[in-house]
């Protein structure tokens, strides 16, 4: 990579501008490697604990376990760095970060919630970092015999403006942060050099009086051993209080959109950060830390000088003429190592750098945590949070963000008690890492072809063990910060999967799904049906769904989330050249309803040849339809005979191929939509099956055996919460004769317009019209299906023949269900059982 690639860059347009304002714009700034994410991430990662707290971390762990706590957190760290680079080379990476990576990834559901939560996360560490620095003036200014108001009241007006002026550079723009940047990390290095220097200059008797000598190897072998003090004196509470300082390696992917080459940038500027800060960091708790130099306590007494008379000492003070016995034994030591002294060549020098890793971290956090809610609020996966979308100038700035997270960090900087928040804020990151570690496992396991990296040093394995480390160490570091993050993340991932956001994203979990589903449906193809598991499939001749509402809702109240449904459409003549993005909208209006299942359109030139195409070709393995569902021809009558023949030869086909069959009829007919071309409506028609029913009765006349599926559809409708109540009553009709007079006088009514009367006919005449009106009914088979009408009717139940009528079949039908003010189910099962009770 050149120089060029390391420094802030501007892309200039080689074509010429059209008018002088399109010259007078300049391009967007964009940032190398460097500039961008090593720089960035280094000042972030090197933040106030390396000043004013490792020390004393070291003086509790020693200098072995230091380095155990350094080396783990870099594992974590480095892990996750080689995640996010495989994440960030397989594919285009815009604005939003860590909320970008994870919910392209793993799918808004887990996206969403974490980039809420991390950018809350950037914002309140903007606030810890600001009261840090605000913290730090104050005892500079006490040196002066310089208070404002008081200890408290100072802090906050020096962190009110301390934000406030961070605020002012974040709006100037990208380049006024990344100079500022470049002044912070200058004054580090100096901060560092000086620090490095003040080891090996002359210990004065008063620097001695602190715990400070020259390097002494028996001061380096005791403090290579730990050294707990109180209640908080263990692993991992030293664990925790430093792991904030790895917290700083996603700054340069969280404004990748600000990036000249993210796909580059972020695997080599962030991997060289995570390098250079650990090995930083392991020096200085080595050497510069003074471990190898400074005893654990001190008085910070001149008096306490002995020379060589020892008698009575206490303490490895002692070997150096320092008697530092009574603070040792009443524990009131006020210098030392396990007191935070710094060792510099000039102090001052140590108070530049505490100012510059806290402003440098703060200005990071206060610009990362913008930009990832603005690409967050740009999905609109939340409400009301749209108006912090908007962008402005050349780079996108997020001004309305910037305002937000001001807002946020002075309103924590007031509250000045942010020990616990800043616990939540370590089990955020640390959730974060975990995430970012999983989403990269995720994708590698789902083996989609669309995983394709072009970082090629990370391991779905060392991924896995990333985002398990990350998780175990929330609940070791403190528990309950880690139920709370997890609770906020289920309660928003809750919210997300409620609403179902219209995003397709191409995630992992998406691959999985069709992974699963693939695996299990071959799985199934092994196993023998069983009557405990039969399920009532339905292919559901709805035509368009949202034209027959009542037909979908009926289906759909005894087969959700327990079994399959197909809505299947025919599309014939009339119907061939509708809308190109009907098939989007009627699956949209399906998801609206809340209704589990598949569409299926399908061009056939008659209802009846579509069906059979269906009948045959509708699902996949053992995930096959087994009912065909289908509406009442309510207008049969007014209906071409042809229409009628197809109607009924579809029955016919259903009971060949060796499914159950449901006829629907509603009192007021099945179709709410007068035009077969408004297939794009997404008005959501209440039927009767989405009321609530309370306690009325749904009465089943069940005559024949035919497995029990006239009795399993009831009990599955009575499952349901609106159809709960309802009590389910079976009927035995018998054979009263006076019933079936009646019933055969409605037969001949209904019939009489279809009716040959061929014996009123000369021979000639009747040859005509049997040619011309095909499918009349003749006297001799009106007569000779006299009994079976009889007999059918007795029993409410029909098996069709072939050779029946159209038209006096449809008649029968019509017959038994007309005058009904309620929803009618005719129910044939294929002689399978379907009730357990075949199986006692």
């Amino acid at each position: 990579m050149g120089i060029e690639d390391a420094n802030t860059e501007v892309e200039v347009d080689s074509l010429p501008a059209p008018d002088e304002e399109a010259q007078s714009e300049k391009p967007p700034v964009r940032f190398g490697w460097l500039v961008g994410v090593m720089i960035r991430c280094m000042l972030n990662i090197w933040g106030v604990i390396l000043f004013l707290r490792l020390s004393w971390l070291t003086s509790q762990a020693g200098i072995v376990l230091m380095w155990l706590i350094i080396l783990m957190s870099t594992i974590v760290t480095t892990i996750t760095a080689l995640s996010v680079s495989a994440i960030a080379t397989n594919g285009r990476v815009i604005s939003g970060g860590t909320y970008f990576m994870i919910s392209r990834s793993l799918g808004p559901e887990i996206g969403a919630p974490i980039g809420l939560v991390f950018s809350f996360a950037n914002a309140l560490a903007c606030a810890l970092n600001t009261v840090g620095f605000a913290e730090v003036v104050r005892d500079l200014l006490k040196d002066f015999d310089a208070v404002m108001v008081d200890d408290i009241n100072d802090v906050r007006i020096v962190g009110v403006v301390t934000v406030t002026l961070l605020l002012l550079i974040s709006l100037a723009g990208m380049e006024w942060e990344a100079s500022a940047q470049m002044v912070f990390f200058a004054a580090l290095m100096l901060s560092f050099s000086n620090y490095l220097v003040g080891t090996f200059l002359p210990m004065p008797k008063e620097k001695q009086a602190l715990g400070v000598f020259s390097y002494q190897v028996d001061i380096l072998v005791a403090n290579l051993t730990p050294d707990w003090r109180g209640p908080e004196g263990n692993f991992f509470r030293t664990f925790a209080v430093f792991f904030p300082s790895a917290t700083g390696i996603l700054s340069g992917v969280n404004i990748c959109g600000d990036l000249r080459d993210p796909m580059s940038a972020i695997p080599k500027g962030t991997l060289f950060a995570i390098f250079f800060t650990t090995l930083s960091y392991l020096g200085i708790a080595l050497t510069s830390g003074k471990s190898a130099c400074t005893v654990r306590d001190a008085s910070g007494n001149i008096t306490d000088f002995i020379g060589n008379n020892t008698e009575g000492c206490i303490g490895l003070g002692c070997r150096y003429g320092w008697n530092f016995t009574e603070c040792i034994k009443s524990q009131s030591c006020e210098y030392g190592l396990a007191n935070n002294i710094n060792l510099s060549g000039f102090y001052y020098f140590i108070t530049l750098g505490v100012f510059a890793a806290s402003l440098s971290s703060a200005l990071g956090f206060l610009v990362s945590a913008p930009k990832i809610f603005q690409c967050l609020c740009k999905d609109k996966i939340y409400p009301y949070i749209f108006f912090f979308a908007k962008d402005y100038g050349k780079n996108d700035e997020p001004l309305r963000a910037y305002v937000l997270c001001f807002i946020i960090a002075v309103a924590f900087i007031l509250i000045a008690e942010l020990n616990t928040i800043a616990a939540l804020i370590s089990n955020f990151f640390l959730c974060s890492y975990g995430l970012i570690n999983f989403s990269c496992f995720h994708a590698s396991i789902t083996n989609s072809p669309g995983w394709r990296p072009a970082f090629k040093y990370y391991s779905k394995w060392t991924a896995l063990f990333g985002a398990v480390i990350s998780f175990v160490l929330m609940f070791l570091f403190t528990w309950w910060a880690a139920l709370v993050t997890f609770s906020i993340i289920i309660f928003l991932f809750g919210y997300v999967q409620y609403n179902k956001p219209q995003v397709n994203w191409g995630s992992s979990v998406q691959a999985s799904t069709y992974n699963m589903a693939l695996s299990y449906s071959v799985s199934l193809s092994g196993v023998e049906d069983h009557v405990k598991n039969f399920r009532p499939q339905c292919l559901v001749l709805t035509g368009p769904p949202n034209k027959r509402p009542a037909l979908v809702d009926f289906v759909g109240s005894f087969t959700k989330h327990i079994s399959l449904m197909i809505c299947g459409d025919i599309l014939t003549e009339d119907r061939k050249n509708r809308a190109e993005n009907a098939t989007d909208w009627l699956v949209k209006w399906l998801n609206q309803r809340k209704v589990r299942s598949f569409y299926t359109p399908f061009i056939s030139d008659s209802l009846r040849v579509g069906v059979q195409y269906l009948l045959q070709a509708s699902g996949l393995g053992k995930l096959k339809p087994n009912t065909l569902v289908m509406g009442f021809k309510a207008n049969w009558r007014e209906s071409s005979p042809e229409s009628i023949e197809d109607y009924i030869n579809t029955i016919y086909d259903t009971f060949d191929s060796n499914y159950c069959l449901c006829i629907l009829r509603m009192m007021d007919g099945q179709d709410v939509l007068d035009q077969f071309d408004f297939e794009g409506s997404s008005d959501q028609v209440q039927t009767v099956f989405q009321t609530n029913q309370g306690k009325k009765n749904i009465d089943v006349y069940w005559i024949a055996d035919d497995g029990g599926l006239t009795l399993l559809v009831p009990y599955l409708l009575t499952r349901r919460k609106k159809w709960g109540r309802c009590k389910v009553r079976v009927f035995i009709v018998g054979d009263e004769q006076n019933m079936e007079d009646r019933r055969n006088e409605y037969v001949c009514r209904e019939c009489r317009p279809f009716r040959l009367h061929d014996e009123q006919q000369d021979g000639v005449g009747l040859q005509e019209l049997r040619q011309t009106y095909p499918w009349k009914i003749s006297d001799k088979e009106f007569e000779a299906f006299k009994p079976k009408v009889s007999f059918y009717f007795r029993l409410v139940y029909y098996i069709p023949q072939s050779d029946c009528p159209s038209v006096l079949y449809m008649a029968w039908l019509d017959t038994l269900t007309s005058g009904l003010h309620c929803p009618v189910v005719l129910i044939r099962g294929n002689q399978q059982n379907v009730l357990t009770f075949y199986c006692q």
